[in-house]
């Protein structure tokens, strides 16, 4: 699954070293065969970002990438377990963000959870809160399957 820091690389449309060497890791496991998926709440926050700075061209590239991975649409058992880990995060004392933010961050790791797969891991450029309530790692660690 990709997080919104891979998923902003490699739709971006200036050419720098990181969004092309990310382009080819994700060229790289599609080509492997290896099951990738765009979650709706990172597209949620590459578009909301691609919108506001009025970035046409990443919008479609957005558009062109989603339309050619799995896309995991937002569900309520999703956003009902996001609920859960954020409260049990803060009865933690170990919130993942502002108590008035959304915290896309736990909307993601739910997202993943509720695709009941044993050997899913979220492709991200900072594992720190994800890793606490999934398998999280940093995208260029992630290689394709053998």
């Amino acid at each position: 699954m990709l997080d919104a820091g891979p998923l902003g690389l490699v739709t971006n449309p200036r050419r720098s070293p990181a969004s092309v060497a990310c382009a080819k890791w994700l060229q790289a496991l599609v080509t492997h065969g290896a099951r990738t998926i765009v979650p709706e709440i990172s597209d949620y926050e590459v578009r909301r970002e691609l919108l506001r700075a009025n970035k046409v061209k990443g919008l479609r590239r957005l558009d062109d990438l989603v339309g050619h991975l799995e896309y995991l649409p937002l569900t309520t058992a999703a956003m009902r377990m996001a609920a859960a880990l954020w409260a049990q995060a803060r009865q933690q004392g170990e919130p993942t963000a502002d108590d008035k933010a959304l915290d896309g961050d736990v909307i993601l790791a739910a997202q993943a959870r509720t695709l009941d797969v044993a050997n899913v891991v979220i492709a991200t450029t900072n594992v720190g809160h994800l890793s606490r309530f999934v398998p999280a790692a940093l995208w260029l660690d992630i290689t394709q399957p053998s």
